[in-house]
C-alpha cells in the first residue's frame, strides 16, 4: 500500500499520530501479558502495519486503545499457539479488563512510575529477590542460594515483596501514599 493510501484507509487521524500516541501502550500491553522485548516489538509493529493497511475509523483515544490492543492480542495469541503455548483466554479477558484501568489515558505511564517507586521502597533483599525472579528468569533455588536463604525462605520473602508491591501500586493509582 503506498503511504498516500494509507491516509486515505484511515478517518480521523494520520498514520504517524496513531503510531506516536500508542506505540508504547501496546508495546507495555504486550510486555505485560507476557512477551519478551523482541516478541512486543514485531507483535506491536505487525498491529500497526495491520491497521494501516486494514484502516479504521478514529472514533476517540479510548475506542483506538481498545482496538489496537484487541489486534495486539490477537497477534500475541497467533504467536504463542505457533510455539506451541496455551494461552488461557479467560485470563486475558481480565487482564485486558486490569489493563485498561491502569492505563488510563498516559499509556500506562503512571502505573510504570508507581511500580518503581514502589519497587525501590522494598528492602534490598526483596528487589534483588524479584529482579533475579522475574528480570533473569532465575528459580528459587538460585535465589535462595544467592541471598543464603533456604527455598521456602525466598517462596516467602518474594511472596511478601509483590504484595507490598501491589498494595503501594493500587495505593499511588487510587491516588493514596504509602
Amino acid at each position: 500500500m503506498k503511504p498516500a493510501d494509507q491516509s486515505s484507509a484511515l478517518k480521523g487521524i494520520e498514520p504517524d499520530e496513531l503510531v506516536l500516541r500508542f506505540q508504547a501502550g501496546i508495546w507495555r500491553y504486550l510486555r505485560a501479558m507476557g512477551a519478551t522485548p523482541s516478541e512486543a516489538d514485531d507483535l506491536t509493529q505487525d498491529t500497526f502495519v495491520a491497521v494501516l493497511q486494514r484502516g479504521f475509523e478514529h472514533y476517540g483515544n479510548s475506542a483506538t486503545k481498545a482496538y489496537l490492543r484487541r489486534c495486539a492480542r490477537n497477534f500475541f495469541i497467533s504467536l504463542k499457539r505457533r510455539q506451541g503455548r496455551e494461552v488461557v483466554s479467560e485470563d486475558l479477558e481480565l487482564f485486558d479488563r486490569t489493563w485498561e484501568q491502569w492505563s488510563k489515558n498516559d499509556n500506562g505511564e503512571d502505573a510504570l512510575s508507581a511500580l518503581k517507586d514502589c519497587f525501590e521502597q522494598l528492602t534490598e533483599r526483596a528487589r534483588q529477590a524479584l529482579s533475579l525472579r522475574f528480570r533473569d528468569k532465575q528459580t528459587r533455588a538460585f535465589i535462595a542460594e544467592e541471598l543464603a536463604i533456604s527455598e521456602h525462605g525466598a517462596k516467602n520473602l518474594m511472596q511478601r515483596a509483590k504484595q507490598k508491591l501491589r498494595d503501594c501500586v493500587l495505593a499511588r493509582l487510587q491516588g493514596t501514599k504509602l
